[in-house]
């Protein structure tokens, strides 16, 4: 249900908002979108959406898509651990870049292509005509459903004019950079055009000392784009378009931003395990100096190419349009790193090897009658198949490093043996087994997707004025997932409650501790566990072994030991009690009602309802659910270390295969505006999701669960104002009010004790209550043959916390960028840029470090860049 109080509080301040004077990011001058499948202004779309024009992208030198959120607030990328991993949100929803099993809620497209996956960046477009950013659930338009919203990428299609340009620039950091594009005609109904770049820059990360890392978060990149347009009729036209974008970088350097004593630095904790091994990780008194405390170099390369046909066939009996669009895209992507993040080899491998062959399929028809009725049905097709290996190889440090842990554990001194040599040697295993530097961990996935979708929509002019839209869209998702293992990790498959070296250590300790081996208590614990008398053995031990290990049988082996099993044995699928399959099905729809209150003012209200299906846990963190432990158990399918405790709470090595669907549901009024002097465009919102796919990282690997309900209401706006000729000042932003209407098993924050906890009520992390844009350009000439422009735009987001597992790190972005330019007569044109020009320091993203407990690794944003950049129109 509406929350009507709420919403009619946010459009009354809404209206206020706009009795004042509206300001905003470029000037509306008849900006024509293709967000409802049609050609129509800005102003005659009812749709909540953000145009951003190739001339702000131009003249703001927005490079890249994660660029794009500087202008457009509603919209926020975030770039995770390797190139291929960026986030899309959306009114602050979105998921799905640390997963490759986790589809996006905020759809990418690109000439009406669907990404599956949001690695594309703008740079690699060229000719690019504007993007459109449309909010909430469009899949009565779209066809693919996507719960969040979506991108929409247009680019100029060949033309039969012979043009084209040719661009260069370098910055700081070595920054350096070349593109060209040019198209004309080869006959009179073929044009063709070619388009490309490279790209390359050094790191703005560099090794601290003692760190052979060497730079991170540098680029790298190489892009070609090839068109053909054929028009052999006026009825008929078919558009090929092949690709390919390159990437080979070092990416993505993370800053210390809490420090456990474990691996602080600091004097006053000069005896932490990280010294003693010789480690160190980044200075947690400065977590922007932008210094990596590394082993090796991150290899990060990417290889992504396509082709598309996109076919128009006017049908004039019909009165219609018919479209086909058809696309096959390859995507090979191979990442490894030094994932422990600091100079002790702790893990001197994480890798990933990924291939993804995606294709699809679109065939709409579209109304072109003036009559009072307009319609539109059609038909998408979606096929993906995903291949991944993963990898994970122990450094040579690891034994060291738990061998010191596990002493403090047991209250051991740093000569004794440790818990794991004695376990070794209960267990009749070899010492120095656990933990060593031969250990690999390694993952085989595959995931076949199928999808189909048939939606429409239908426009009927009531009056001249007032029209009414009802739309609907029928989705049918299928997936079929593999997943097996191969972990020579002997302690990992130990379990702690049954091993006979686990239980015998007990049994000693307690008959040590009793010193009684007649002892009720003793005898009961040999009968349980069929263990033999072990005090001979015992007897061999120190009386300080013997009393830390006493304090292990008090504290309780399983829980003091279990930290040490990070990368459990995974439970291959599908078995006789997992198929390994979802199936999804739902329909969604959309009710809309527009009204044209005069020649420049247009309303409008709507309703409408998304659908994202199942997404599988694709990592070493996939395990099966507890509901399913009795059927497996009783099936003999449990590995050795799993165990079935009485609540989800209480069980060991269960989680999640898959999250259910998410179900979205959007209620929206809206106004548009457009005057000579300027335009504004507002949107009031209620949005809701049911079951929002969350992920998380814990430390080990990812968490993947739906998160109950989380909604947000609030207003959206964005405007223009042209005081005088050349001069475009604006503001768009977003004020919402965000929360987690049910959360109750959300990963527990780092370092509380606690599996689960429930954030039901509070105010989800990374979502911004308030972000702004503010922009200011001027365009003007000097001379008859030689004009300029000046530009700055301001990004302001209020102050969030960065992730939902680790309170009290929070981020906030206050952070300017500016450009100035000339432009010659002769299509010569010099441009002037600097982004982060005040360099702001914030953290995009925050995780919790793997196998350091209590240290929080962060991102922290991009440093001031600046260049200068020369382009020949011809």
């Amino acid at each position: 249900m509406i929350k009507t109080r709420s919403l009619f509080a946010t459009t009354t301040a809404a209206m206020a908002l706009l009795a004042a004077p509206a300001f905003a990011q470029g000037v509306d001058d008849e900006i024509i979108v293709t967000a409802t499948k049609r050609a129509t202004t800005l102003q005659d779309t009812p749709v909540a959406v953000s145009v951003t024009t190739a001339d702000v992208i131009e003249k703001a030198q927005i490079l890249d898509i994660k660029d794009l959120q500087t202008v457009v607030p509603t919209f926020r990328v975030s770039q995770l651990q390797n190139s291929g991993n960026t986030t899309l949100t959306i009114r602050g929803f979105g998921n799905g870049g640390n997963n490759i099993g986790i589809e996006p809620s905020v759809g990418l497209f690109i000439d009406g292509v669907y990404r599956s996956r949001a690695a594309a960046q703008i740079v690699d477009l060229p000719n690019l005509q504007r993007v459109e950013v449309l909010s909430g659930p469009q899949s009565t338009l779209f066809g693919k459903n996507a719960s969040a919203g979506v991108v929409s990428v247009v680019t100029a299609e060949p033309s039969f004019d012979s043009e084209g340009y040719i661009e260069g620039g370098i910055g700081n950091y070595n920054l350096g950079y070349v593109r060209g594009y040019i198209t004309g005609a080869i006959s009179d109904d073929l044009a063709v055009s070619l388009g490309g770049g490279l790209q390359s820059r050094d790191g703005y990360f560099d090794p601290a000392p003692g760190s052979t890392g060497g730079e991170l978060n540098d680029l790298n990149r190489f892009n070609i784009r090839a068109q053909a347009l054929w028009t052999p009729t006026d009825t008929f036209s078919a558009r090929l378009i092949w690709d390919r974008n390159t990437i080979d970088e070092n990416c993505c350097g993370v800053t210390t931003a809490i420090a456990n004593p474990v691996t602080d630095t600091s004097p006053a904790t000069a005896g932490n395990i990280f010294n003693l091994l010789g480690g160190f990780n980044a200075d947690v008194t400065d977590p922007f100096n932008y210094q990596t405390t590394l082993n090796r170099s991150t290899d990060n390369d990417i290889d992504d190419q396509g082709i598309s046909l996109t076919m128009d066939y006017d049908l004039d009996a019909l009165g219609a349009t018919l479209t086909s669009i058809s696309a096959y895209r390859q995507n090979t992507r191979i990442y490894n790193s030094d994932s422990d993040f600091a100079t002790i080899r702790l893990l001197d491998d994480v890798s990933d090897d990924i291939q993804i062959d995606t294709f699809t399929q679109e065939l709409r028809l579209t109304s072109t009658n003036s009559g009072p009725f307009n319609w539109m049905i059609g038909g998408f097709y979606f096929n993906e198949d995903i291949d991944q290996k993963s990898n994970l190889e122990f450094g040579d440090q690891f034994r060291a490093y738990a061998d010191t842990l596990g002493r403090g554990a047991a209250g051991l001194g740093p000569t004794d043996p440790s818990p794991f040599d004695v376990i070794e040697l209960f267990s009749g295993i070899a010492p120095g087994s656990f933990f060593n530097g031969d250990i690999v961990v390694q993952e085989f996935v595959r995931q076949d997707n199928e999808a189909y979708s048939i939606f429409g929509t239908i426009d009927y002019d009531v009056t001249d004025r007032l029209t009414l839209t009802v739309g609907g869209n029928y989705t049918d998702d299928q997936k079929s997932v593999a997943l097996s293992d191969a972990n020579n990790d002997p302690f990992s498959s130990i379990n702690l409650d049954t091993n006979p070296g686990v239980t015998a250590l007990a049994a000693g300790a307690i008959q040590s501790a009793i010193g009684n081996p007649n002892d009720p208590i003793y005898q009961q614990f040999l009968a349980a566990n069929g263990v033999p008398l072990i005090q001979p053995v015992f007897n061999a031990l120190s009386p300080a072994q013997i009393a830390g290990f006493t304090q292990l049988v008090q504290l309780g082996i399983s829980e003091a030991l279990q930290p040490f099993q990070p990368f459990p044995q995974v439970l291959s699928f599908p078995n006789s009690v997992e198929d390994g399959k979802t199936s999804d099905d739902e329909f969604t729809y959309t009710l809309k009602a527009a009204y044209e209150v005069s020649d420049n003012l247009n309303v409008f209200v709507s309703t409408a309802t998304g659908f994202k299906s199942s997404s599988w846990n694709l990592t070493r963190n996939s395990r099966p659910f507890f509901s399913d432990g009795p059927a497996l158990a009783a099936a003999g399918l449990l590995p050795s270390n799993y165990v079935i405790g009485p609540t989800a709470a209480t069980s060991r090595n269960f989680g999640t295969r898959f999250a259910g669907p998410e179900e979205s549901t959007v209620y929206e009024i809206g106004l548009k505006a457009r005057f000579p002097w300027g335009a504004f465009n507002i949107t009031a919102f209620d949005q809701t999701i049911e079951g929002f796919q969350s992920t998380l990282f814990v430390g080990t690997g990812f968490v993947l669960a739906n998160a109950g309900e989380q909604s947000t209401q609030g207003i959206e706006f964005d405007s223009t104002i042209t005081p005088f000729e050349g001069l475009q000042l604006g503001v768009a932003g977003i004020i919402q009010d965000p929360v987690y209407d049910s959360y109750t098993g959300a990963p527990a924050p780092e370092g509380s004790g606690l599996a689960f906890v429930d954030l039901s009520g509070e105010t989800p992390a990374g979502i911004n209550e308030i972000a702004l844009s503010f922009s200011a350009q001027y365009d003007f000439d000097l001379t008859d043959s030689l004009s300029a422009f000046v530009r700055a735009d301001y990004q302001y987001e209020d102050e969030v916390q960065v992730v939902d597992n680790i309170p009290g790190l929070t981020r906030e972005t206050n952070q300017l960028n500016a450009a100035a330019g000339l432009g010659f007569d002769n299509g010569l044109d010099l441009r002037f840029w600097v982004r982060n020009l005040n360099n702001d320091e914030t953290f995009t993203s925050a995780f919790p470090g793997p196998l350091q407990p209590g240290t929080v690794y962060a991102y922290p944003n991009q440093p001031r860049t600046y260049g200068v950049s020369v382009r020949k129109n011809f």
